[in-house]
């Protein structure tokens, strides 16, 4: 009976010494609880925010990895774990991370810039960018920059479709007098001569440095130094255009009928190929606005017109809404995006195959029975004040820098 009474103390010894030092799961659980909790608050859309960050534990040890350009979000997590007195090693990388260097800006300096989900030309096309866009680079990899765009967009893009810059340089860049191209495709040439030789094609909403006067054409510098001119007929000065374009639903129309045909292209936002909500964003962008890029974020913008989805109370431009409605189990889904046009026809025009027109009238021509079905409301971005809609006229863009 003593040596069995031994015998279990020892056990009961060797069992509290175990339990005392291996870690709870739950503990473990609950600090990534944490971390999902502050992510769904700082950056719940990955397009948009980072906070790409591992918790793990080895031997005991709490580790904090990754990276993330959410400073308030990182701050928080930190502290909330001293506050918790869990100890911790800090491993977390700030965006942008020391791979910049000062070239914590870019421009764009091809016609339109592919930007990718992933550091490499195979990787799937996200969204573009149009030539004269300023980008915030976030980190660089190889021959790719991870940047953000106007429109908060992250992606890659590849060194060759970007000017690098450091902050003085974009500051200049920013602040210099530009053009616009304002015509759904054209060229620049080498001199002033439509006859001479390309330096590059152009795409609707492209900006490029002014120069000066020159005949018909504007003589212009690209981000890189490259010296070209372009006709006057087909651009504008980009003050005097951004001070007399006046949004409308006849603007919008009018944009959108000149894409007519436009072959689709998925992350595609320029005359070269376009999806569904890269058409809205372009149409939109020629009207004075940056909106989001994708339609799932376009219908968390502007002012909800048609709650009752009886097509009512719609006006000419307003965005239109399609997918999968929400069920018992699953959330609504926002696949597909157009613009109502109306004219008495219930007219619509979108990018499906090309850019294209379809009606919700049974009787018309253009009866789209499908998208009409599976219809999920409207959204009004004209005459609303919207933190998710820039209003080039007043806003500050994104990549501002404050002097």
């Amino acid at each position: 009976m003593k040596y069995i009474s031994k015998f279990l103390l020892i056990s009961v010894f060797f069992i509290v010494i175990y339990s005392c030092n291996k870690e709870p799961k739950s503990d473990i659980s609950s600090l990534i609880d944490l971390r999902d909790s502050i992510e769904k608050e700082y950056a719940p859309d990955k397009r948009v925010a980072l906070f790409n960050i591992i918790v793990s534990s080895v031997d005991g040890t709490i580790l904090l990895k990754g990276d993330s350009d959410q400073p308030k979000a990182v701050a928080e997590l930190k502290q909330k774990l001293s506050d918790q007195n869990v100890k911790f090693i800090d491993s977390i990388v700030m965006l942008p991370n020391a791979s910049v260097g000062e070239t914590k800006y870019a421009v764009v300096n091809n016609s339109v810039a592919n930007i990718r989900s992933q550091s490499r030309h195979s990787g799937e096309l996200a969204t573009q960018a149009l030539l004269g866009m300023g980008l915030k680079v976030l980190k660089i990899k190889g021959a790719f920059c991870l940047v953000q765009t106007p429109d908060a967009y992250i992606s890659w893009v590849d060194h060759g479709g970007v000017q690098l810059m450091n902050e003085k340089e974009y500051l200049e860049w920013n602040n210099v007098p530009k053009i616009i191209f304002t015509k759904t495709w054209g060229y620049s040439y080498k001199d002033k001569n439509q006859d001479a030789r390309k330096v590059s094609d152009l795409v609707l909403g492209a900006q490029i440095k002014y120069l000066s006067d020159d005949g018909d054409f504007y003589k212009v510098a690209y981000p890189d130094g490259r010296i070209a001119f372009v006709k006057k007929s087909e651009s504008d000065l980009y003050d005097h255009w951004i001070k007399k374009v006046k949004p409308s639903g006849e603007l919008i129309e009018k944009y959108a009928l000149d894409f007519m045909g436009t072959p689709y292209l998925w992350g595609g936002t320029s005359t070269k190929g376009m999806d569904c909500s890269g058409l809205t964003k372009t149409v939109y962008l020629m009207n004075g606005f940056i909106i989001p890029r994708d339609a799932s974020q376009q219908i968390n913008a502007g002012l909800n017109i048609d709650p009752t989805l009886k097509f009512e109370n719609l006006q000419k431009g307003d965005l239109m809404f399609f997918g999968k409605k929400a069920t018992d189990s699953t959330r609504q889904r926002t696949t597909h995006v157009g613009i109502w046009l109306g004219n008495g026809k219930g007219d619509f025009i979108h990018e499906s195959m090309q850019v294209r027109l379809s009606s919700i009238d049974p009787n018309s021509e253009y009866y789209d029975k499908s998208n009409t079905k599976h219809y999920l409301g409207s959204r009004r971005y004209l005459g609303e004040k919207d933190a998710m809609i820039t209003n080039l006229k007043t806003d500050k863009v994104l990549t501002e820098i404050k002097q």
